[in-house]
């Protein structure tokens, strides 16, 4: 699973047309599109900070023998292609692409993931895993991932917190749920049928 997020412009396009043209990219390089959820617009944080971002989550194919690194490169090459610049940790962004989950797997460790996602808020900002950590240790934090994964994949469970997406969406305020709304007339990209 893949979250996808973009709050600025591209070349004059707006971050819905990144989002979009990610998808192509993404299959030249072989991760190819299962599903996608709607379009969702989320308030900046925090409020008033920049502009709302567009977020949407994919389930991707991918080769059999490439690993969760290779899937994190090609992410990482993608972001690239549309401006992507890691100077601030959760800033503004063209586009953001990251991998939520792949299946049941739990990397590095279950002691590892247990760590980051107990860190405490206040270190959150400051902290920075030197090693891929799935699934995504702030996933049950986010209803901006939470709301679009929820529309592709609600009974995915959480390997270590043991709860399902929808049970994870359920658990976040109100509010948080609510300020996720979906873009009209934002599109969904079907289901690719391969033979």
């Amino acid at each position: 699973m893949v979250a996808f997020g973009a709050n600025l412009p591209v070349s004059g396009s707006p971050p819905r047309e990144t989002i979009l043209a990610s998808l192509s990219m993404l299959s030249d390089l072989g991760l190819s599109t299962i599903i996608m959820s709607k379009l969702y617009k989320t308030p900046c944080f925090p409020a008033g900070a920049g502009p709302d971002y567009v977020n949407a989550a994919a389930l991707l194919r991918y080769p059999d023998e490439w690993s969760a690194q290779d899937i994190l490169t090609a992410l990482h090459d993608v972001e690239s292609s549309f401006g992507r610049r890691r100077d601030v940790r959760w800033g503004m962004r063209t586009l953001d692409l990251d991998l939520i989950a792949m299946g049941q797997a739990v990397l590095p460790d279950r002691p590892t993931l247990r760590h980051w996602i107990d860190l405490p808020s206040d270190q959150q900002s400051r902290a920075t895993p030197d090693q891929l950590i799935l699934p995504h240790p702030r996933l049950q934090d986010r209803a901006f991932v939470l709301v679009p994964v929820a529309e592709i994949a609600p009974d995915w469970r959480h390997p270590l917190l043991d709860l399902t997406i929808r049970q994870l969406l359920a658990a976040l305020p109100e509010k948080d749920r609510d300020d996720v709304r979906e873009i009209p007339g934002g599109g969904v990209v079907k289901p690719q049928h391969h033979a």
